[in-house]
């Protein structure tokens, strides 16, 4: 289980926050980006030039997605030349929606990557558990700091369940996130990302936040479904720190040409890594 800073610990990087020195801060974002369709009332090809729009105008260092096919991850990267994306799909190819962790290789640098599905067996690829209707997974990767080689976060990102009768699912997915994190970051800062599908009065984000620290603090906010109208009604898309602390935290309402690069707003934070 990931457990909160202790007193004296949190009171020593407090100052080191304040002072600024030994601090390192990345932008990081969560963004469901809609699965591509060629066809219907938001194809993705009528949404890809707002998709890159946005990213090139936020320029975060590094992004997790969720419901990512191949061909957007490689679309965007193909435009935005300084990202590399990586990750299998739930079935564990790349036919299907993945998990994507995309990231600016020159601010970062990835050194291990993995995934585990959200099943009681997460060590089998495509698995699915709790009544489920599709597999459900967690893609991660450690990273280091160019500008610091020594400064080192794992990512981790992560889509749960999404029929209203999942909730049980939903918090059984919280509780395997924390108790798998710990032995993959090996003590090292974690940001947890995702579509959890999950508002702030459910059983899972209740879960999360006892043991990790919600990126908008207790500040009221953060709607990120709007269903392409613009009108967002749902807080569902989070940005979760262990050994990190989050500033700037806002939604990404970002139209380009006129057209909503998915169905959800992206989240967006300033993560100051804490050790």
């Amino acid at each position: 289980m990931i457990t909160r800073l202790r007193p004296v610990r949190a009171a020593a990087l407090a100052l080191v926050a304040l002072t600024g020195a030994c601090a390192p801060s990345l932008k990081v974002m969560t963004y469901n980006v809609r699965y591509a369709s060629d066809d219907g009332p938001q194809p993705w090809p009528s949404r890809r030039a707002a998709a890159v729009a946005m990213l090139r105008r936020v320029h975060p260092d590094v992004i997790g997605t969720q419901e990512l096919l191949q061909r957007q991850g490689d679309d965007m990267v193909a435009a935005l030349r300084e990202y590399r994306w990586f990750g299998r799909d739930r079935m564990g190819g790349h036919a299907n929606e993945h998990m994507g962790i995309l990231y600016r290789t020159d601010r970062l640098t990835l050194l291990r990557q993995g995934d585990f599905w959200l099943s009681d067996t997460p060590d089998v690829v495509g698995s699915q558990s709790w009544g489920t209707d599709l597999p459900r997974m967690a893609n991660w990767g450690e990273f280091a700091l160019k500008s610091d080689p020594q400064r080192r976060f794992l990512l981790v990102d992560t889509h749960l369940a999404h029929r209203d009768q999942d909730d049980g699912a939903r918090d059984r997915a919280a509780a395997l996130l924390l108790e798998r994190i710990p032995a993959i970051a090996r003590g090292l800062p974690v940001v947890l990302t995702g579509d959890f599908n999950a508002t702030p009065d459910s059983a899972a984000y209740r879960r999360l936040a006892a043991a990790m620290t919600d990126a908008w603090g207790k500040r009221p906010g953060g709607l990120s479904f709007h269903d392409f109208t613009g009108v967002a009604d749902r807080r569902i898309d989070y940005i979760f720190l262990d050994g990190a602390r989050a500033s700037g935290t806002k939604v990404v309402t970002d139209r380009p040409g006129g057209v909503y690069p998915s169905d959800h707003f992206p989240v967006t934070a300033k993560v100051t890594l804490l050790r």
